[in-house]
């Protein structure tokens, strides 16, 4: 390349904050993008917070298997699983018992 050969570079249109924002939430307007922004921030806290809390009940749930293996018992109490079932399934109504199902086999495995 000689020095007289001038460089061209191309760069993309610069959108907008806003632009940008709306387009990443799918909202119609900036204030509206805003909002939705902001509550998923929220959500990512919660969320943290409640993979936190099922790492938590995680460690009791192993705790209680440990004292109900060493006593002679058996790894999983399924009276006890019946009422955490019907307990989510009072609250959040079926997708509560799909939840609770998961929870209860993170928390002692697959029977």
């Amino acid at each position: 390349m000689t020095a007289t050969t001038a460089m061209t570079t191309t760069s993309a249109p610069t959108a907008t904050a806003a632009t940008t924002t709306t387009d990443v939430t799918g909202a119609r307007t900036p204030e509206a993008a805003d909002v939705i922004t902001g509550a998923r921030e929220r959500i990512d806290a919660l969320d943290d917070r409640i993979i936190g809390l099922i790492q938590e009940r995680m460690a009791v749930s192993a705790v209680i298997q440990e004292a109900r293996i060493t006593s002679g018992g058996r790894r999983v109490n399924l009276s006890r699983e019946m009422e955490i079932l019907n307990h989510y399934s009072e609250a959040l109504g079926k997708p509560g018992t799909s939840l609770a199902m998961t929870l209860l086999e993170l928390c002692r495995g697959r029977i």
